[in-house]
């Protein structure tokens, strides 16, 4: 799939994809804030980091600039956060 093609799948379905991205956050957030330090920790991070994309790509094809800024950084703490959980930093 070329990205031309992949942003018109994402146009087409921006609101879906949004709000699955908003609702993977919460979870991720909320299994944190339930668990403490018992939480899945590398498997948060990941999910965090895959909606982070998301929503990102979101943001930039609605040329959001604050969102696209927000949700960037969020992949920039996901991965130092998927490097920590494992262990790498």
């Amino acid at each position: 799939m070329t990205i031309t093609k992949a942003n018109h799948f994402v146009l087409r379905h921006i609101k879906r994809i949004e709000m699955t991205g908003v609702l993977m956050r919460i979870f991720s957030f909320s299994l944190v804030s339930w668990l403490g330090p018992a939480s899945p920790f590398m498997f948060v991070w990941v999910f965090n980091t895959i909606d982070a994309v998301m929503l990102s790509w979101c943001s930039m094809l609605k040329k959001d600039a604050a969102y696209t800024l927000l949700n960037t950084f969020w992949i920039m703490v996901g991965i130092i956060g998927i490097l920590r959980a494992g262990g790498w930093l």
